[in-house]
């Protein structure tokens, strides 16, 4: 054998054992370490140890909870804070460590592990997510009646069989969303409908009719202010027996309690009659004043809007309604005075007349004679007429006047041609006989400008 093909055999043996060599180095080196081209969720792991990559994957780890929609797409949040929350790469990195050959590192130069992908292992306090769940607004235990149940508003559907929760369904899917690091999930198809027995759907099948009952399309208008007869005020009417439970005619309709509706215009008459009334009135001397009694106001035609609610109540129509009045003043409503409205403040000897808020007279006058036992009487009155050239008359007088004006019997507001001065004390002793004497000029502008029906307060 020649020198030089011993040599080059020698060459070989020596490359070869270098080579196995260094294989096996490199096998002893990933028997501790992960495999050459190992990728882990992204993760360059090769040459690295398992806490080396568990501390590089728990950096990219994030969870803050769980975000649950209920039946109605409302949000609830469970914080992952809150259930004790925590997550641990080490199990699954050493399960994934054991199943790489240190003697097969070669593998990885043409096929590579780029792609692997692994989940921690999750825990959470299994008490501390029943308690949080247990305690969401919609998880609240309720019973699961189905009835028609009085309100303040109205009767109200009560039905606890729709739409029911399955508690053990909707727990079982938020775990596994946790233990998933899920961070929205809804629970639309763990609601579900409980079955009914005949008495419900009796209920069930009666409850639009009621609601139909109450969408009565009637507002009455009571001056600047609008009534609905809404939910609140008509489930009174509808008819109930002793034992609480509806009467229905033979279409299984509710009936109208035709005493509930006297009732009602009743009371609606007792809070918006005014003729007598006491009233809070801003006086122009800047003080609030209780006036009480006089012949003005409003008087609600009782009988007429009884016969008219119940002749519209079922109206599929909206009716606005202003009822109507025995007696009916310059405006209605509570506040039936108004912007329009004389004032006599018969203590400062005064008269003022506002047209629409503003001030158009303002003039002494003199009212009824006290010492005589004349004076004018307090009370809310109204212009019920007027005239032009009048005489009036009574026992031992006759006093011509150009412009009277009478707001309560034979009182009135006219001028005094034989007075030559106004206001002050006069009246204590020289007044008239209950009239308002009004200078000549002043009388003339109320009495061209004045409505009949126009209010007028008087008052000490």
């Amino acid at each position: 054998m020649s020198n030089v093909l011993k040599g080059t055999i020698l060459g070989l043996f020596i490359i070869c054992l270098m080579t196995t060599a260094i294989y096996l180095g490199l096998a002893w080196y990933y028997s501790d370490e992960f495999s050459y081209n190992t990728w882990i969720n992204g993760v360059y792991c090769t040459g690295k140890s398992i806490n080396q990559v568990n501390q590089e994957l728990s950096r990219g780890f994030s969870y803050d909870g769980l975000t649950i929609f209920d039946f109605e797409g409302k949000p609830h949040l469970i914080p992952a804070n809150d259930i004790d929350f925590s997550f641990d790469y080490i199990p699954p990195l050493e399960a994934y460590k054991r199943s790489q050959n240190p003697y097969l590192w070669i593998d990885n130069l043409f096929r590579g592990t780029s792609g692997s992908k692994i989940t921690p292992v999750i825990k959470y306090c299994e008490v501390a997510l029943e308690n949080v769940v247990n305690s969401l607004g919609f998880f609240k235990v309720q019973n699961e009646e189905l009835l028609i149940k009085k309100t303040h508003s109205g009767y109200e559907l009560i039905n606890n069989r729709a739409n029911v929760l399955n508690y053990d369904k909707a727990k079982t899917l938020i775990r596994n969303a946790i233990d998933n690091q899920e961070t929205h999930i809804d629970l639309f198809d763990c609601f579900e409908d409980l079955p009914l027995d005949s008495q419900m759907r009796n209920k069930l099948d009666l409850w639009p009719k009621i609601e139909e009952f109450q969408n009565c399309r009637i507002i009455y208008q009571m001056g600047d202010e609008q009534i609905p007869l809404d939910a609140a005020i008509v489930s009174y009417w509808i008819t109930i027996n002793h034992n609480g439970d509806f009467v229905l005619d033979e279409k299984q309709n509710p009936i109208l309690d035709e005493d509930k509706v006297r009732a009602f215009v009743t009371n609606l008459a007792a809070e918006y009659d005014t003729v007598g009334s006491s009233r809070q009135f801003l006086s122009s001397r800047g003080e609030v004043i209780t006036v009480e009694g006089g012949i003005y106001g409003n008087i609600l035609d009782q009988e007429a809007e009884y016969e008219w609610i119940l002749e519209n109540f079922f109206s599929p129509e909206q009716l606005i309604r202003e009822p109507k009045y025995i007696k009916k003043g310059f405006k209605q409503g509570k506040d039936d005075i108004g912007d329009t409205y004389i004032e006599i403040d018969m203590t400062a000897q005064i008269m003022y007349f506002y047209h629409e808020g503003q001030l158009i007279v303002e003039t002494s006058v003199v009212t009824g004679n006290m010492a005589r036992r004349w004076g004018t009487p307090e009370g809310v009155n109204y212009v019920y007429s007027k005239q032009r050239n009048r005489i009036l008359r009574g026992e031992g007088y006759a006093s011509p006047v150009r412009y009277w004006m009478p707001v309560v019997g034979n009182i009135g507001i006219h001028d005094a041609s034989w007075r030559r001065t106004f206001g002050g004390d006069i009246y204590l002793t020289d007044g008239s006989r209950g009239c308002i004497n009004t200078p000549l000029d002043k009388v003339k502008i109320i009495f061209d400008m004045v409505e009949i029906g126009t209010p007028c307060v008087m008052y000490y």
